[in-house]
């Protein structure tokens, strides 16, 4: 008989067991430890033919084939006595005279009631057992030669047997397996959650495809893997289950590929999304918490933006570390409900830092400084200069980096990014995703940083050409006003003028420059200052204009503006109006009623080849000239007849003064911020008391 190490076979096991055990008749036999049968069940009677009475007190070797060596019958009862158990095949002599081979386990117990040990022989019909198990040839080259790890399992997910494979993945010998459950034998898995899909096999019949297996193993304790496993229910010829079996894969290098492959996909998701919505402005504050409100949570828990204080006062920005760095707080995400930012300093506050602090460290070498474990020695130095690490340390932060603003050679700020969720430190990938968003941010905020130099220098020359003390003739009332358009938009080329002429007269004239910026304020400028010295040559109104146009073509840049002169003699109230593309003008009579003028309205200054035409009429006395620039009557979305009925609508309604008049206007038409420069000139001819200030 040939011998097979059987390790650990116990009674309630055998007994219990599901696969080819729990599926066969099991005959259950007991020797004292020399071979003689102590006991004989009913089973072993209807496999075998001999009552108890009859087989009782022998010895275990008689009831072998008479062919068969005795010897070695005994020495193998001895060896299950007093060693490991054993499984074999033998032929055994049948009552009734014919032999019958049998599959046997012999397992050493020791005795309940007396010193000694008992053998417990588990038989069955060798051909039955095989026809259940299968060809021993076709599962012995499965196992032995697949790449798959395979394992036979019975029904109570107790392992019968593994291959080479899975021995090599599990990193334990199949004897370590045989007789124990997975949770048993691999705790570092998530053994738990794979038995209980075995059992929903089991129970359904259903096969279990691609169950994820996570973990570590002996194989390689140091490194986690992901097994993919499918679980198949095996059952005997009347459908009953008899166990199952488990195939698995090792899938770590595709699961890291595809984990690889997603996060590619959401950093460069993420990166659209930074490109779409950081930047929508030309507002420092308001594009800095875009990037905070970006990367949270997509990469980060919460977020910090702080810029260099100088960039935010408009100072010079190689200033901004010498002896340390000031900062200005302008974005955090999120601004409620966390933990972490509620104790970060808000939005507006000024932040100092000495020259060893790592937010200098960080601004100085313009490159990340990544904390990828937050613990107490990380944070040993940081915390001579702040608390905040330490707290930051007690709300759960484990993993922080600081990102430099860097745009066109020079450091903006630092963004911060804090993570508390349990799903590991920043990675390189992150560290790069970061930079990627802090250098889209950082030039958004340096667009910004100029757009604000140039706008407030082209204020500043808007303002210096404007007319800083109007002096009309007697007779004329006005009233005035200039608004720059908002830090949205740029500043154009809007302006206005009273200039006294000869006879009591005066021109009151307004125009419009077609652009924004520097430019547009400078040839402002310069028109502004042409009419004033043409008007005084008492040139005729559409003459001024084509000398006017013929300053336009002097310039290296083409332009076009829009002007609106009316020559008024108050002592008469005759108007001579002359127009390039203005708005028209709106007289308002004594008695309140308020209409536009029907003036030709010409072309702009600047188009060439058109002729100017001069419109006379008499106004009566107390008469209001209204003139304006288009910033006033036009609004995104809205109409513009509809606005210029509305303006027409306002000045109809009394007013106690031109000043409250200029600011009513303003208030009822440009409720908010400017989209473009207004300028807005009123003059009263021949005034009545009823406007009187």
């Amino acid at each position: 008989m040939e011998q097979v190490p059987f390790d650990e076979v116990t009674t309630s096991a055998a007994r219990d067991a599901g696969g080819w055990l729990g599926a066969l008749p099991v005959a259950v036999v007991a020797t004292s430890g020399d071979g003689t049968i102590v006991r004989w069940d009913h089973a072993a009677q209807d496999l075998l033919g001999y009552t108890p009475h009859e087989v009782l007190g022998r010895h275990i070797a008689d009831l072998l084939h008479p062919g068969a060596d005795r010897s070695l019958g005994r020495s193998l009862w001895e060896s299950a006595a007093t060693g490991r158990g054993v499984m074999g095949t033998v032929t055994a002599w049948h009552r009734d005279e014919r032999p019958l081979e049998l599959e046997i386990w012999a397992c050493p117990v020791p005795a309940r009631h007396r010193g000694g040990t008992t053998v417990l022989v588990f038989a069955a019909e060798a051909r039955a057992a095989r026809r259940i198990r299968g060809s021993s040839a076709v599962w012995d080259g499965l196992f032995s030669r697949s790449p798959v790890g395979i394992a036979v399992l019975d029904t109570q997910l107790r392992f019968l047997r593994v291959n080479p494979a899975l021995e090599a993945m599990n990193g334990l010998p199949e004897a370590a397996h045989v007789g124990r459950r997975l949770v048993e034998i691999l705790p570092d898995v998530n053994a738990a959650y794979m038995e209980q899909s075995m059992r929903q096999v089991l129970e359904s019949g259903e096969p279990a495809l691609d169950s994820r297996r996570t973990g570590r193993t002996p194989a390689d304790p140091d490194h986690d893997h992901v097994w993919s496993g499918s679980y198949v229910r095996i059952e005997d010829a009347d459908g009953r289950p008899i166990g199952l079996t488990a195939t698995l894969i090792d899938i770590t290098a595709s699961q890291q590929a595809q984990l690889a492959a997603e996060a590619g996909r959401r950093h460069l998701a993420l990166i659209n999304e930074a490109s779409a919505k950081i930047g929508t402005s030309l507002d420092l504050e308001r594009t800095a918490q875009e990037l905070a409100d970006v990367a949270v949570p997509d990469l980060a828990d919460a977020v910090t933006v702080d810029v260099l204080e100088t960039l935010a006062s408009g100072g010079d920005l190689g200033s901004g570390l010498v002896g340390g760095a000031t900062l200005l707080r302008l974005g955090k995400a999120p601004l409620t409900g966390s933990p972490v930012t509620s104790i970060l300093a808000p939005l507006g506050r000024t932040l100092a830092f000495p020259a060893g602090a790592p937010y200098t460290q960080a601004l100085a070498a313009r490159r990340p400084f990544v904390i990828a474990e937050l613990d107490e020695q990380a944070i040993a130095p940081a915390a001579r200069h702040s608390t905040a690490p330490a707290r930051l340390l007690e709300r759960g932060v484990h993993s922080l980096m600081m990102t430099p603003l860097p745009a066109r050679g020079v450091v903006l700020g630092l963004a911060t990014f804090y993570r508390t969720r349990p799903i590991g430190p920043f990675t390189e990938d992150e560290v790069t995703l970061a930079g990627e968003l802090a250098a889209r941010a950082a030039v958004c905020l340096d667009n910004a940083r100029l757009y604000h130099r140039e706008h407030d220098t082209a204020a500043v020359l808007q303002r210096s050409m404007l007319p800083q003390h109007i002096t009309p003739p007697p007779g004329i009332e006005v009233a005035h006003r200039y608004l720059p358009a908002s830090d949205v938009n740029e500043v154009g080329g809007d302006w206005y003028d009273v200039v006294p002429l000869n006879g009591g007269r005066a021109a009151l004239v307004i125009g419009d420059v077609m652009g924004h910026g520097t430019a547009a304020a400078a040839v402002m400028g310069r028109l502004s200052a042409s009419v004033r010295a043409l008007a005084r040559l008492d040139l005729a109104p559409d003459e001024l204009l084509y000398q006017l146009e013929a300053a336009l073509d002097d310039l290296a840049e083409p332009m076009l503006a829009t002007f609106l002169s009316v020559v008024v003699d108050p002592a008469t109230g005759h108007c001579r109006i002359t127009r390039a593309g203005h708005p028209p003008p709106v007289t308002v009579t004594p008695d309140g009623e308020a209409r536009l003028l029907d003036v030709p309205p010409g072309a702009p200054l600047g188009v060439g080849g058109t002729r100017f035409t001069t419109t006379d009429l008499t106004l009566p006395p107390g008469s209001l000239l209204v003139l304006y620039t288009d910033g006033l009557i036009e609004a995104r979305g809205s109409d513009i007849d509809e606005r210029l009925a509305e303006l027409t609508d306002l000045l109809a309604r009394p007013a106690p003064s031109l000043s409250a008049l200029c600011d009513s206007l303003l208030t009822h038409l440009v409720p908010g911020s400017a989209d473009d420069d207004i300028a807005l000139l009123i003059a009263r001819i021949n005034t009545i008391d009823r406007y009187s200030d």
